[in-house]
């Protein structure tokens, strides 16, 4: 059973609050003046004695669809599969698998490097020639380099299909500069973020789990960065050399990209994703070890042309408190995960239904 969804039709019953005390995932669902008294008192005594709870009281029907959506979410979180490779950070592997149910497999740096020398070099041809024709420019990378990173992105896939895995994240940084991979997986992971799968920078546990289930909540992809704050524009800059540039969803329109090297350490192939401004934007991490989820939101302003730091530089201004936007790097780290649209009535359902507080950092 995956939860229960109570339409409060008439009054003074008993039986939203009966169900919802069994512990299980449940929605309450306000039929309009036949059941607003009970779901006014369920829904709020629900909340105080901490169930997992979400409340619908909404005269749009989409947003009833919405909520019962994170059924389906949590159904799909329960059978898939995170590679990590290299090691890594964030949380616990043990704190995904308790609470969303996804097995995350650790894979070492050989088994990748066997795929890749195995991988097929004309194929991976066609995939830097079709990065490099779909790129507004390409200006650092050899085409050379671009084809090492086709190489890569067919490596992934095949370990990615080996493992029936929905996603795949990895110590890259650590990997190239110790010299255990021969590529970035940079391009790669642009691929399969625009596809519907996620790849994830920097074997970021705590994000990779974040992207994968926002990818089921919404069908969107999400951006990992290393955000930087300007008070003075009141802006929040959310830094990375991974981006999609499909980020409505692999069926929504496409944006621009550059295809240019590390800033770090001017060497491989990666990417600057010129994404849509004027947009809200939804950053946010969900941390199973501690049963939090952490929220902001902006509108995207500007596509920051700066040689320092990661390529793609996607400027918001922050919806909120930006001096309160401050107060939360020491428990929760550097990263967060940005996703294109208004987000926060999805995030709060599904939270609401994993039993998590919900920490609106702005």
């Amino acid at each position: 059973m995956d939860g229960y969804l109570i339409y409060m039709v008439g009054i003074w019953t008993g039986a939203p609050q009966a169900i919802a005390a069994t512990g299980r995932p449940t929605i309450f669902v306000d039929d309009f003046y036949g059941g607003s008294g009970e779901f006014l008192v369920a829904y709020s005594a629900a909340k105080r004695n901490g169930w997992k709870v979400a409340g619908v009281s909404s005269s749009n029907f989409d947003d009833v669809i919405q909520a019962v959506k994170c059924f389906e979410c949590l159904k799909k979180l329960r059978s898939s599969v995170i590679l990590r490779v290299g090691g890594g950070f964030g949380c616990s592997e043990k704190g995904v698998e308790e609470v969303f149910g996804t097995k995350t497999v650790p894979v070492n740096y050989d088994s990748l490097n066997e795929l890749y020398d195995k991988a097929d070099r004309a194929e991976a041809q066609k995939w830097a020639k079709r990065w490099i024709d779909g790129a507004e420019k390409v200006v650092e990378p050899s085409r050379e380099e671009i084809e090492k990173s086709g190489a890569m992105y067919l490596a992934m896939s095949d370990l990615m299909r080996q493992n029936k895995a929905q996603a795949i994240t990895m110590n890259c940084l650590g990997g190239f500069y110790g010299g255990h991979i021969k590529a970035y997986p940079c391009l790669g992971f642009f691929q399969l973020n625009n596809d519907g799968y996620v790849g994830a920078c920097e074997s970021d546990l705590t994000s990779t789990i974040t992207m994968l289930l926002m990818s089921y909540l919404v069908g969107r992809p999400g951006y990992i960065s290393d955000p930087v704050v300007d008070t003075a524009k009141n802006q929040i800059i959310y830094a990375h050399c991974v981006a999609p540039n499909r980020v409505f969803g692999p069926d929504g329109p496409s944006n621009p990209y550059h295809i240019r090297n590390h800033s770090e350490d001017r060497k491989g192939a990666a990417v600057r994703s010129l994404m849509p401004l004027g947009e809200m934007t939804t950053t946010l991490e969900f941390n199973p070890d501690a049963h939090k989820v952490v929220i902001h939101q902006g509108k995207s302003v500007a596509n920051i042309d700066e040689d320092k730091a990661c390529r793609t530089k996607l400027a918001a201004e922050v919806v909120g408190d930006i001096d309160k936007l401050l107060s939360f790097w020491d428990t929760w780290g550097w990263h967060r995960v940005t996703f294109y649209g208004d987000l926060k009535r999805p995030v709060q359902n599904i939270a609401a239904l994993l039993g998590f507080e919900l920490i609106q950092e702005a």
